[in-house]
């Protein structure tokens, strides 16, 4: 009899643990498992408002030599191309008529000085009027100021250059007959190059001397060169209701040419410790974006108001807060309040950073 009361009570036992353990594995069953998700930390990062343009390169200092008397070219100092310094000669133009000019209005300025100390001696013992004396020393100056012009005609037969900079490619030959106003050759300031470029009117209010700006040229695509606006013009084209930027690049190497076409990359703001997080966070739901954040193994829906956008990035001006985490693979898979698994970044994972456009 004890020995069947034993069997009975083991089976009884043995019952309440199988069932218990049916209920246990429905209760477990009806609890999804986490989902393995990719996050990204929420970093603080430099981000630049920026505007694009294209523009024209212009030399530092440009001007086309020309004489500013007639007369024939006798020896031409440069070759095409060299580079010159200011007030180095360029070109001679035949002196000897202008010598010969000039020696001729200093003779007559020697011949006016006698006749009007002979008039003093006169009028100092009254045996000339003062009318007299006035006359002879207003010739004497005009005989001067002759010979002062017959100086500068002697001085201006020589071409020098104004300033420092390149020659071009020379329009004359020695021997060749110049008038006033004719090309003989263009000189290029080159060590630094004036970019000309224009932004909309609506930038106006955002544009001030000394912004930072880059600028790329066909002819070197995988360079950057960088300058700073020193003008800004104060009428606006009435056309295209477009303002005219004024630009200085450094060009210690000579790389850079005027005419060159340039497309403009203008900084007009410099947001610092902005907030930022992959775009592949951002869940998009009409207008109104939201990521999900992991907060103790949990995805919660987090609205965001986004600011600027670079590649690969997105700023958050709202919502998020330094050291957050945001899934950024498997939003699909997650709801609010489900239960996620972060998986490993790999270790060649690039950082978090904002690239400029």
């Amino acid at each position: 009899m004890r020995a069947l009361l034993q069997r009975a009570a083991l089976g009884a036992a043995f019952s309440f643990l199988v069932g218990s353990g049916v209920v246990l594995a429905q209760q477990n069953a009806s609890e999804p498992p986490p989902m393995a998700v990719k996050a990204a930390l929420v970093t603080r990062t430099t981000l630049e408002v920026e505007a694009t343009a294209v523009g024209t390169l212009r030399a530092d200092e440009t001007v086309m030599i020309r004489p500013e008397i007639a007369g024939r070219v006798v020896t031409i100092h440069f070759r095409e191309g060299q580079t010159v310094r200011a007030g180095d000669p360029l070109v001679t133009l035949d002196p000897e008529e202008y010598r010969a000019q000039l020696a001729g209005s200093t003779a007559q300025v020697d011949l006016e000085e006698l006749s009007y100390r002979r008039l003093q001696d006169l009028q100092r013992n009254n045996l000339a009027s003062q009318q007299n004396l006035d006359e002879a020393r207003a010739k004497l100056d005009a005989s001067r100021a002759r010979q002062a012009l017959d100086q500068v005609r002697l001085e201006r037969t020589v071409i020098r250059a104004p300033f420092a900079g390149t020659v071009g490619l020379r329009l004359v030959s020695p021997g060749a007959y110049v008038r006033p106003g004719d090309d003989i050759v263009n000189l290029e300031s080159l060590g630094a190059i004036k970019l000309d470029f224009r932004v909309p009117e609506t930038f106006l209010a955002r544009l001030a001397t000394g912004q930072r700006l880059t600028a790329r040229v066909d002819a070197y695509p995988d360079q950057e060169f960088a300058g700073a606006i020193y003008a800004i013009d104060p009428a606006l084209d009435p056309e295209t209701r477009t303002v005219l930027l004024r630009a200085r690049l450094p060009n210690p190497d000579n790389q850079l040419r005027p005419g060159l076409f340039a497309r403009v990359n203008l900084v007009l703001e410099r947001r610092e410790n902005a907030l930022v997080v992959p775009e592949q966070a951002i869940v998009p739901m009409g207008q109104n974006p939201f990521v999900y954040r992991v907060v103790d193994d949990k995805a919660v829906n987090t609205p965001v108001i986004l600011g600027l956008r670079r590649p690969g990035v997105v700023e958050v001006r709202e919502g998020l807060s330094d050291g957050d985490w945001v899934v950024t693979d498997g939003q699909l898979k997650i709801r609010d309040g489900a239960a996620v698994t972060v998986l490993p970044p790999p270790p060649d994972a690039p950082p978090l950073t904002a690239s400029k456009n």
